[in-house]
């Protein structure tokens, strides 16, 4: 049974390929094409996919899209409808895009697949699970649970912004769900959106900036009122309803009702390059606690309709690693397990999974307590010939030393970053998600003082108040964090221990913004934000072994088994893909060193004395 999943046409397109139930692999179009969240048909994706499964287009059993075009186009008239004549120019001018495009996705699908190879139209069957459907399938099938409670939380599929399902062997049942216009990731993209970040892409910086909000300040206190009074009615069993009066997103192309907001909360809308107050601080703050309070009562439902022991997690809103954190902490499930690409892009995956188990009604791997994502180390890897033509093309460039012996190459990667230098480090197949977990990521020093400022300003190019997530030997921790277990994909957020804490200023409430930043509050600076927290990443040897080796060499030099772990990108560029890429980006930020595979880039000719080949 071989089946590919696809995402498209509205932001992260991805592609996945299942041969027998196994997950052979993925990625995300915008890693190929270089374009941020890119939309558009997964063309590189598919022949990636169709490339490392070795299957060709005719092969397939089915390909199969991540929801079904004609329910959105359903909601799409009776939102315009029930909102009329509201929206009438927003109508207007989607409808007749609507009916070229989505309307005929089956053929348009049959068409773009034909330019990437041929195949016998008639033979080649296509399926189209509900949007909800591939989030929970992507989420349980690949969880290392037999039975579980599955939660998907998003902006909108077809209708459904929120889902409980119930998963069994290979049975899935939708218990509940809560329908369009109200939702909990359009209610958080609107405080995104009127906080000066851009709505899909900007909520995780909300997320980061929420922390330097203060709980006792009149403001927030005021904010929390207000959200639950004016904009959203929170029920017992987690669901909402917003006040649509002060949202434009069902029928116009602005998310919120700016005027009725600024007069709300006394605020007008932050522009992108104004600066952040503390106001703004504190409204980030108050609906960070609303959503986390919402989502542990849509669980506490979950948990009631399902008596289960275990959850499952996945649509957009799942990337709040914060509420994550939270919820574990909560115990309301003794297990938690969240898919690493748990957004548009998993989707392509859910609904390749979501036609294996229930459309053919094929059984599941044997699981043994373990996930099968493969560490989500699922993206594309590149043999030495490659590599050796990168290092003939860049020689002169960057100097470059060839490790005979990946441990040679680990100790002398482990020292420099010691010594305070930023590395990149290019290895095997690339991760399938938003995270760089080990081989597309860039690494420094978690215990200077200073890291978290030069990674920010001098290499990431992107907002100085940004926190940076620790990655850390397995087996070390719950000595540094307050972790119950393994984190391995980086989508939970936890405090340090207080015994690597230290104490705040008596007057730390009172500083400025980046001044409450530059206090040290651990002994780990780099990777402890503002509240002690971080977003931690787990690592052991059986997802990754040289990521592991480099963290055990670290440890040997600092007795520190930490480094910070962010990905190998600048600010509005995807994660590199390539060795190619991995050496533009570079080239052309402040990193001092480049690892790809077993070699060594600097930027200055390399002495004997500062490495040994």
């Amino acid at each position: 049974m071989k089946i590919l999943g696809v995402s498209a046409f509205y932001h992260d397109a991805a592609a996945a390929i299942l041969i027998n139930g196994e997950i052979i692999a993925a990625a995300q179009e915008e890693r190929f094409t270089r374009k941020k969240n890119d939309p558009s048909f997964p063309e590189n994706a598919i022949k990636y996919c169709l490339q490392e499964s070795g299957c060709r287009l005719e092969e397939l059993d089915a390909v199969v899209f991540y929801d079904k075009p004609f329910l959105k186009f359903e909601r799409l008239l009776e939102t315009y409808y029930a909102f009329a004549p509201k929206g009438v120019i927003s109508f207007i001018q989607s409808v007749p895009i609507w009916v070229k495009e989505k309307l005929f996705l089956k053929q348009n699908l049959r068409k773009l697949l034909l330019e990437i190879e041929p195949f016998d139209k008639k033979s080649l069957k296509l399926l189209f699970p509900e949007h909800h459907l591939s989030h929970a399938a992507s989420a349980f099938y690949p969880s290392p649970f037999e039975e579980a409670a599955i939660l998907t939380i998003d902006g909108v599929g077809e209708w459904a912004t929120a889902t409980i399902c119930h998963g069994q062997g290979k049975e899935l049942t939708v218990l509940k769900e809560l329908h369009f216009p109200h939702s909990l990731g359009l209610l958080y993209s609107s405080f995104t959106y009127f906080l000066g970040f851009k709505v899909n892409s900007g909520e995780y910086k909300m997320m980061g900036l929420a922390p330097y909000g203060n709980v006792s300040s009149e403001n927030y206190q005021r904010f929390v009122k207000q959200i639950k009074e004016n904009l959203v009615e929170i029920k017992e069993d987690g669901s909402i309803r917003l006040e649509q009066s002060y949202f434009q997103y069902a029928t116009g192309k602005r998310m919120i009702h700016e005027g009725k907001w600024g007069k709300l909360f006394g605020i007008k809308r932050r522009k992108p390059t104004e600066e952040i107050t503390t106001i703004h601080r504190d409204l980030a703050l108050a609906i960070q606690h609303v959503t986390e309070e919402i989502i542990l009562l849509l669980a506490r439902e979950a948990k009631r309709l399902t008596n289960s022991k275990n959850l499952c997690l996945a649509g957009g809103v799942a990337l709040n690693c914060v509420a994550n954190g939270k919820l574990e902490d909560a115990k309301i499930f003794n297990q938690i397990w969240i898919q690493p690409a748990p957004g548009d892009a998993g989707g392509a995956l859910g609904a390749a999974l979501a036609a294996n188990h229930i459309y053919y009604g094929k059984e599941g791997l044997e699981k043994n307590g373990l996930d099968s994502m493969k560490g989500t180390y699922l993206g594309p890897s590149f043999e030495k010939t490659i590599h050796e033509l990168t290092l003939r093309h860049h020689t002169e460039k960057a100097p470059v030393v060839q490790f005979d012996n990946f441990e040679e190459l680990a100790k002398q990667t482990a020292k420099l970053l010691a010594e305070g230098q930023v590395v990149g480090w290019f290895q095997g197949r690339m991760e399938f998600g938003p995270r760089a977990l080990g081989n597309r990521s860039i690494l420094g020093d978690a215990r200077s003082p200073v890291m978290q400022s030069i990674l920010n300003q001098k290499i990431k190019n992107r907002e100085r108040f940004r926190p940076f997530a620790p990655c850390v030997l397995l087996e070390d921790s719950a000595e540094y964090f307050e972790v119950n277990g393994p984190s391995p994909y980086m989508l939970q957020v936890k405090k340090i221990r207080a015994a690597h804490r230290k104490p705040l200023p008596a007057n730390y409430q009172n500083l400025g913004m980046m001044e409450q930043l530059y206090v040290e509050r651990s002994c780990f600076p780099a990777v402890t934000h503002v509240d002690y927290s971080a977003r931690i990443q787990t690592v052991d040897g059986n997802y990754n072994s040289r990521f592991y080796k480099l963290l055990q060499e670290f440890k040997k030099i600092t007795t520190f088994g930490v480094l910070i772990n962010t990905s190998f990108n600048v600010k509005d560029e995807p994660i590199v893909c390539t060795p190619e890429d991995a050496y533009q980006c570079f080239m052309k930020t402040e990193m001092d060193y480049l690892v790809i595979h077993n070699c060594l880039f600097s930027k200055e000719q390399p002495t004997q004395s500062s490495i040994h080949k």
